[in-house]
């Protein structure tokens, strides 16, 4: 959740620290700090513009290490605030992910005369360091020792004011990436701060530890045992992590929509053999001949995604398919084979309750696969194989290209597993005709933005919202629902269209509107009667409707139409409005679009 930035090198350190935080303010703009050896510590409340007003004076220095916060333990306020430092303000620590023995720990080094001065775990972390120092050992052995005290999750940026030039990262749970540079080096939570400077990255896995200088790096593990890694040269570009002109990422990155899908699909359709390849799943090809059920583990926007993938496995593959939240799947005691698959569903890849279902599904003996984002992150390593979206960095907080990235993969997956099983080439020609054609339908889509800001302006004062839908877009109804919450604060839910008399229903009134999915689809006339259920309680009712359909004009004034495609495509067109309408309700209430209030990107801790 939180944001490491570190740098050491032959530059002014403060400027590229600042441009570091401004890149992963994504990921947590609670507070933010900057430690320079010799120069001092900086803190502020809030985003990286307050850090900046507090520079009233000048913070020389080569190295330095920075961070945001999204709180856990302790209220955001500067006390809190990283970096941590010890007694002696030599040792400075920046730290993503939760330290369970803290207390523990901290009652050890109160005795020993420790004094701390916040509410976080991660000030423990600088104190351990100082005691291990105490004991005559060096500045690397005394954070390893300092590590081997810990239990919870990490990625940690040390800096010591006795050796400025050296900068210690570990990890545990938490992501950490290496940047390696012409004389100069990095490290960060994840490559979207680094990019800008070098594309030659080095991921740190589980218990690793790394120790950067200018001109040199080091891993090792908590054995002091070196580690030999190669580089990876990262396919992303810098000006991917830029606005180009949109006033939010957001934005930006629904508009990205269509070009998403073209790089999901590129070079993987085989549209005469209704075919796809999938270099990623051909090594595991015989082994998913072999498999008779699926769980799906994804959470929030992931795993909406998984619940469309739901209904494609199961009418196009043949196969039984479950879909789990991660964070409710790894406290239960599923039952799992050897011919189950766990897909694990991430952007980040480093979603640490889906982490933690595919290793209780390994240990159970099934077969892993990803559908990830970040080539190198965790979930890519520890899964058996998988499908890499190559959508690009996501830097709005609320998922929306990802999204529509997932459901395209899961596509591809489906059918590539359903014409290794039942599915005839007919059908198989006729998903793969229609996914290619999918950019040509987002790219209309996206003409329609003045529609849809107008609906939005005049639904502004708007509390409360149902979303419905049936079949494949009722998972789209959540989906859509949770954008609303997300970025506009509004009371929003989403439901299956069959169970408003269930319940729902009795929310409805003048004042209580309804976004309804109703395609020309094989639930057609059913959404229509749930509308009429709507009307006839004076409820207003906003429409996501396929062109050229003129019955819903009887029903409502709103309506956005979409391009006509396959029943189980439909979600990855119907999606867009929704992300659309919800951007333009936050815009209109002034709120900042890509950083929702309590949320961050990466979800690395429980």
């Amino acid at each position: 959740m939180c944001g490491i930035f570190a740098y050491t090198g032959e530059k002014e350190s403060l400027p590229i620290l600042i441009d570091g935080l401004t890149c992963l303010e994504y990921r947590g703009y609670d507070s933010a700090g900057i430690f320079i050896p010799h120069s001092g510590l900086i803190k502020s409340v809030g985003a990286v513009d307050n850090l900046k007003k507090k520079l009233s004076k000048a913070m020389p220095g080569k190295s330095g290490i920075a961070h945001l916060r999204w709180a856990t333990h302790g209220e955001p306020t500067e006390a809190n605030a990283h970096p941590h430092c010890d007694c002696n303000k030599k040792i400075y620590v920046v730290h993503n992910g939760i330290i369970e023995n803290y207390k523990e720990l901290k009652n050890k080094l109160l005795l020993e005369g420790h004094i701390f001065i916040s509410e976080t775990d991660t000030e423990v972390l600088a104190h351990l360091i100082e005691h291990y120092l105490s004991i005559k050992q060096d500045f690397e052995k005394a954070v390893i020792s300092a590590l081997k005290d810990v239990r919870g999750t990490y990625g940690i940026s040390v800096s010591y004011d006795n050796e400025p030039e050296k900068i210690i990262a570990a990890r545990f749970g938490a992501p950490v990436v290496l940047g390696l540079g012409d004389r100069e080096n990095f490290i960060a939570s994840d490559a979207s701060p680094i990019l800008r400077h070098t594309k030659n990255v080095i991921y740190l896995r589980d218990g690793e530890v790394a120790v950067i200088t200018p001109k040199t790096h080091r891993i090792y593990n908590l054995d002091s045992a070196e580690v030999t890694r190669d580089k990876q040269i990262l396919d992303w570009d810098a000006d991917q992590v830029k606005k180009d002109g949109y006033e939010h990422f957001m934005l930006k990155e629904i508009m990205e929509g269509p070009e998403v899908v073209e790089n999901t699909i590129r070079g993987r359709l085989i549209i005469e053999e209704g075919q796809v390849k999938l270099g990623g799943l051909e090594v595991v090809a015989d082994r998913l001949r072999q498999i008779n059920r699926i769980i799906i583990v994804g959470c929030g926007t992931a795993y909406y995604a998984g619940l469309v993938g739901e209904y494609m496995l199961e009418e196009y593959a043949g196969i039984p398919v479950e879909v789990e939240i991660g964070s409710e799947f790894r406290y239960r005691k599923p039952i799992i084979d050897k011919n189950t698959v766990l897909l694990a569903i991430s952007q980040s890849g480093e979603t640490a309750d889906t982490l933690e279902a595919i290793r209780e599904a390994k240990r159970k003996g099934a077969l892993t696969l990803g559908i990830v984002n970040t080539v190198g992150s965790t979930i890519t390593r520890e899964t058996d194989a998988g499908v890499h979206n190559h959508a690009g960095p996501e830097i709005g907080v609320a998922s929306t290209k990802a999204f529509i990235s997932q459901l395209t993969a899961l596509a591809l997956v489906t059918l590539f597993i359903g014409r290794q099983r039942n599915m005839s080439l007919s059908v198989g020609q006729e998903i793969a005709k229609e996914i290619k054609l999918l950019p040509k339908k987002i790219k209309e889509i996206l003409k329609s933005v003045d529609d849809i800001k107008a609906i939005a302006k005049k639904y502004k004062n708007s509390k409360d919202f149902l979303y419905v839908g049936r079949k494949y877009n009722y998972p789209i109804a959540l989906e859509g629902a949770l954008k609303l919450k997300e970025v506009s604060y509004i009371h929003a839910e989403g439901y299956g269209a069959g169970e408003m008399k269930h319940g729902p229903l009795a929310m409805i009134d003048e004042k209580f509107p309804t976004v309804a999915i109703s395609l020309k689809d094989s639930v057609y006339e059913k959404m229509l009667s749930n509308i009429q259920e709507i009307r006839a309680r004076k409820g207003k009712v906003i429409i996501i409707a396929t062109k050229g359909d003129k019955t819903l004009t009887d029903f409502s004034e709103d309506i956005i139409y979409i391009p006509k495609t396959i029943e189980m495509l439909s979600p990855i067109l119907s999606i867009v409005p929704l992300q659309l309408l919800a951007y333009y309700f936050a815009l209109g209430k002034k709120l900042n679009v890509d950083r929702p209030r309590n949320l961050a990107k990466s979800v690395t801790v429980e």
